[in-house]
């Protein structure tokens, strides 16, 4: 047992750049994991910051000046979290409180529509099986009733770390769009001399990154502003706080859509009951679930490399428990990398045969 794991070892770990950079990866996990929430600011400033270098070098290859094309993105970035600030979020969280209050009418009217069932599909499920349902969600109900009560209490916390955010991520951002390759130059000048491995998977996962960051930003964009005009269009209640969550399902990948179809179909329910204008607004949603999933994913991701769906899901739930959403909106960049390393991980095959001859 000790030969075999001797082996292994000297197999896997016997290059020195493969150790350092298990010991480097090792280091930032521990950091992330030990310092995750007093860094957020920090993490949040270099993510938004990542997403808009793009944009600073399409202005740069344009002949424009680094430091103007630095400020014109930066102002565009400010008035997009002013407008979000002020005019979507208070509308969200209004007609979330909106939904909270209009509950315990919702739950009766649920189940009212769902009595029905028993009466035309007697073999199917029983008045007894409804009505447990119906008892059961409003158990969960009054649990997440609970959940906004605490949250409420707990509001000025929430208001003071909103605050933080709002003064120090955009003066994170600034610099980070302005000195972030200077930055990356004074880091890596602690980083050994001879580092092949780790320049091949960053040169391999920087633009990999890069187009899978913008482009799920983009998606959920589009997925969320064609939602909310869908449901405005058929006058659905809580249009802006369902077009969000439709927005933000795009995140998790395949159990997102899935989730996120409950409460909207749910709420149209409640609306118009089974009728044809419930329908139509569910073929509607349907058909954008399909146009994401069939045009606009293949579109923006055609450059992302091929995960097979169990690792998909695996590297959602491995990573979303260690940070949560941020571990979810990165779970396939992660995945990727993990991938990229153990493809190039160095391996002293060469060396194990010769001296096992």
């Amino acid at each position: 047992m000790r030969k075999i794991f001797s082996k292994w070892i000297q197999r896997y770990f016997s290059d020195e750049e493969a150790l350092f950079l298990f010991i480097l990866l090792g280091g930032a996990l521990l950091v992330i994991w030990m310092l995750g929430q007093p860094l957020a600011p920090v993490i949040a400033s270099v993510i938004l910051a990542f997403l808009m270098q793009g944009l600073v070098d399409w202005l740069q290859r344009r002949g424009v000046p680094h430091l103007l094309a630095v400020i014109s993105v930066f102002t565009v970035f400010v008035s997009v979290v002013s407008a979000l600030l002020l005019f979507v979020l208070p509308n969200v969280w209004q007609q979330l409180v909106n939904l909270f209050n209009e509950a315990p009418r919702m739950v009766s009217q649920v189940q009212q529509l769902l009595l029905v069932l028993p009466e035309r599909y007697p073999e199917l499920v029983s008045e007894t099986q409804i009505r447990e349902l119906i008892t059961a969600a409003a158990t969960e109900l009054s649990r997440l009733g609970q959940w906004a009560l605490t949250f409420s209490l707990n509001s000025i916390t929430g208001v003071v770390t909103l605050l933080i955010y709002v003064v120090l991520v955009p003066i994170l951002v600034f610099f980070f769009l302005k000195d972030g390759r200077r930055l990356i130059s004074g880091w890596t000048a602690f980083l050994p001399d001879k580092r092949e491995m780790m320049t091949r998977v960053w040169h391999e996962m920087d633009q990999q990154i890069a187009n899978y960051v913008r482009g799920k930003a983009i998606e959920i964009v589009i997925v969320g502003a064609v939602s909310y005009v869908t449901f405005v269009f058929f006058g659905v209640n809580y249009a802006a706080l369902l077009a969000v969550l439709v927005g933000l399902s795009v995140v998790i990948p395949y159990i997102g859509a899935a989730l996120v179809t409950l409460p909207v179909m749910l709420i149209a329910l409640i609306q118009w009951g089974w009728g044809s204008t419930f329908m139509y607004m569910m073929v509607a949603y349907g058909i954008i679930q399909a146009l994401d999933g069939n045009v606009l994913v293949p579109l923006l991701f055609s450059e992302a490399v091929n995960l097979h769906p169990v690792s998909i899901i695996v590297a959602v739930l491995v990573f979303g428990s260690f940070w949560g959403f941020w571990g979810v909106f990165f779970a396939i960049p992660l995945a990727t990398l993990v991938k990229a390393i153990v493809n190039a991980w160095p391996r002293a095959t060469e060396e194990l045969e010769a001296s096992a001859n």
